[in-house]
């Protein structure tokens, strides 16, 4: 059975949206390519989608950091599955748009072969959350206190409890933590 990786980037006090000052330097990036090269589909919400396919222009017009464009490589390579209700046409050839709701989705994913499933949007996140469907949960943490921006943890439903497997310290300072649900049960608030 496939896992689902949730995987997001996040400040000290808890904000994961793209304007919370987390840099993304060589290391980050490399180690994200090694993520989605380990992985068979990505699940991305509409606007995280969108703010990646700023990756398809470095596919044409590559940036002077190798980084950047070995990432684009891999981010372009695997399959996407994107949930919206307003996007018509994803302009990507690996890209297509969920045609179920995303649980129903992410349950066929699971039984089939293949490599994991890779969520890396925080409205998508927040769902699997909710139902239980996150397998593991890598957050990277970035020594920075924003004050301010989209917080990743304000509608959680119940409590869910994880443990630590392992860390990854990156030279930046962020710190990646991998997390795996207990069995301990959860109840919803």
């Amino acid at each position: 059975m496939r896992k689902v990786i949730a995987a997001i980037n996040m400040t000290l006090d808890g904000f994961c949206d793209h304007t919370a000052g987390l840099v993304a330097d060589e290391e980050l990036h490399y180690h994200y390519a090694e993520l989605l090269n380990n992985t068979g589909v990505i699940l991305y919400g509409r606007t995280t989608y969108q703010l990646m396919q700023f990756w398809q222009t470095l596919l044409k017009n590559p940036s002077e950091e190798k980084s950047m464009n070995d990432f684009a490589v891999s981010i372009d390579k695997i399959e996407k599955l994107v949930f919206s209700n307003t996007i018509k046409d994803t302009g990507w050839n690996t890209a297509k748009l969920a045609k179920r709701p995303l649980n129903e989705e992410v349950l066929e994913l699971k039984q089939k072969s293949g490599k994991d499933i890779f969520v890396g949007s925080r409205s998508l996140i927040i769902q699997l959350l909710n139902s239980n469907l996150i397998d593991e949960f890598q957050i990277c943490i970035h020594p920075v206190i924003e004050g301010k921006g989209l917080r990743l943890f304000d509608q959680i439903n119940h409590k869910i409890v994880f443990k630590l497997v392992k860390t990854k310290s990156l030279n930046s300072g962020a710190t990646v933590f991998y997390y795996e649900p207990t069995s301990e049960k959860t109840t919803s608030r």
